[in-house]
């Protein structure tokens, strides 16, 4: 089958499309035949070994496609359905296996594209607003990436919850993007951003800061929340936070700092369902609109990651492998 496959770490040309053997499933798997893959920034960073991942390796953990086998001690799925999950290893591929545990079905509605890209930018943005700081109507926060693929979903969630969101973007084409999606006001990174979030507030500061971005933020984030408010850092897509005295934490308010991932909030399988039941019920009835911005052929992998890494995407982004 046709794959993409890493040989050792570096930039985006490492990432190359060849033929290898197809998976086999073990008896509680899935055997699915990939039809998108997500790509995602958690993928920049086993590609480079900032996290640790053994080469050779098919890079790609989330993906939607149509299950071919079914291992003999799986219930609740069967050959024909379509399927997504946001954990399963070796995505980039036509052939994948994804242990039922993790596979959730795709309601009618939801395209292919979408179901792909949903579930891990989605389930991040729903633990982001119900669970880590869970957002109260009448809260004003603030989202770093604003028109990034979770920045987008996250705004529309918080705002539904009925707070007044604000974010940061790069361009005025992001800045439309980002307003459309509910924002009340849209910053450029290089704006007096704590200065003007004050100013919204009343000179208080917002209730929480939501940052994907990490360093170039991670100072604007802890001066504009307020007295007890929260800083939620869930990524570093312009690099990793330095050691950080917890001094800063009394001294910026008796603020709360937060590092979260994914795995921590759907450790069960009934977290998982609820989580991606929620997405993905919503993006059926249109009361969250997922935005594709990009979709590239399997191998073109290598230009999808550095558009990615280069801020010139919006949205979500995925691979068509089928």
């Amino acid at each position: 089958m046709r794959a993409i496959e890493v040989a050792s770490h570096g930039g985006p040309d490492v990432l190359i499309a060849t033929d290898v053997p197809p998976p086999v499933p073990g008896p509680t798997d899935l055997l699915v035949d990939v039809e998108c893959a997500g790509v995602n920034f958690i993928d920049t960073y086993f590609r480079t070994g900032a996290y640790p991942q053994e080469v050779p390796y098919i890079p790609g953990s989330e993906g939607t496609g149509i299950v071919r086998e079914v291992g003999g001690d799986v219930d609740g799925f069967a050959p024909g359905d379509r399927v997504a999950w946001a954990s399963a290893p070796g995505s980039y591929a036509e052939q994948v296996c994804v242990p039922a545990a993790v596979a959730v079905a795709v309601p009618a509605g939801v395209s292919p594209a979408q179901a792909a890209s949903a579930l891990l930018q989605g389930m991040t943005a729903h633990y982001l607003v119900h669970s880590t700081y869970p957002v109260q109507s009448g809260d004003t926060v603030l989202v770093h990436a604003g028109a990034g693929g979770v920045g987008l979903l996250l705004t529309q969630m918080a705002a539904n919850l009925g707070a007044s969101v604000l974010t940061t973007v790069s361009t005025d084409e992001k800045e439309a993007l980002s307003r459309a999606a509910g924002a009340v006001e849209v910053y450029r990174y290089d704006d007096d951003v704590a200065d003007r979030a004050r100013a919204f507030t009343g000179g208080d500061g917002v209730a929480a800061v939501y940052d994907g971005v990490g360093a170039a933020t991670f100072d604007t984030s802890v001066a504009a929340v307020r007295t007890r408010g929260t800083v939620v850092l869930f990524g570093a897509a312009s690099g990793p936070v330095p050691p950080v005295d917890p001094q800063r934490l009394n001294a910026a308010g008796s603020i709360y700092l937060t590092r979260p991932s994914l795995g921590a909030y759907i450790r069960d399988r009934q977290e998982l369902v609820w989580r991606a039941g929620d997405v993905f019920t919503a993006l059926a009835d249109g009361s969250l609109n997922l935005r594709v911005g990009a979709e590239y052929p399997l191998e073109e992998a290598a230009q999808a990651h550095r558009d990615l890494e280069g801020r010139r995407t919006t949205g979500s982004i995925v691979l068509r492998v089928q």
